[in-house]
């Protein structure tokens, strides 16, 4: 009595279910395969984003470095134009007779004729 009467229920065979069958087994194929090509496609656009991402934040920290490095060099550059506008003030000085003949007076106390060098000691000044 708690058994189920058995049923018999037999499957047509005609050539339009067969057709629906094997376009329901095509179309399953069809979606296993649009499943795989997606899934491949995601991994490789993740795959390049990752290595764009990866060059472009490396590429601006090596612009920044650059930049910076690029702002001190000029900053040098600047210090020695000032250097050397100094040195050919010094080199057109030290063409000029009178300012080798003062220069020898202050810095090694040689005299003219007739003139006496009086030595006066600097103050230091305390701040």
């Amino acid at each position: 009595m708690g058994a189920e009467p058995k049923r018999n229920v037999s499957r047509i065979q005609s050539t339009y279910v067969q057709q629906q069958e094997y376009a329901e087994i095509a179309s399953a194929r069809k979606r296993k395969l649009l499943i795989r090509r997606l899934a491949m496609f995601i991994v490789f656009a993740s795959l390049l984003s990752y290595f764009m991402i990866s060059s472009t934040i490396s590429q601006s920290a090596k612009l920044e470095a650059k930049i910076a490095q690029k702002k001190q060099l000029d900053q040098q550059l600047a210090d020695l134009k000032k250097q050397q506008d100094i040195l050919k003030e010094d080199i057109v000085k030290l063409n000029d007779d009178d300012y080798i003949a003062k220069l020898a007076r202050k810095e090694y106390f040689f005299s003219e004729k007739n003139e006496i060098i009086f030595n006066i000691p600097e103050d230091k000044k305390e701040n």
